[in-house]
């Protein structure tokens, strides 16, 4: 991933000063700062959903059936193909 420095700032503001004009550019900034704040916490939330749930499954564990519980099929039973 390519960095970006501060050249590469410049041309991106002077495009979109260009673009949205210098009275939407203030308000386009506000619009774009509260959409990162609320990605970032909905981002925050469903990772510590994600950690709750890996740290603490609640599924309980399977219990093995005995041997002597499992029976053969029959052979009077009609088999399915």
């Amino acid at each position: 991933m390519p960095n970006i420095g501060a050249p590469e700032l410049i041309v991106i503001l002077i495009v979109a000063l260009v673009v949205f004009g210098p009275r939407k550019l203030p308000e386009l900034g506000k619009s774009l700062g509260a959409g990162l704040r609320e990605f970032r916490k909905v981002t925050s939330g469903v990772t510590e959903e994600f950690k709750t749930t890996v740290a603490a499954p609640s599924i309980a564990p399977v219990q093995a059936v005995p041997a002597t519980a499992v029976t053969a099929p029959t052979e009077s039973a009609p088999r399915v193909s």
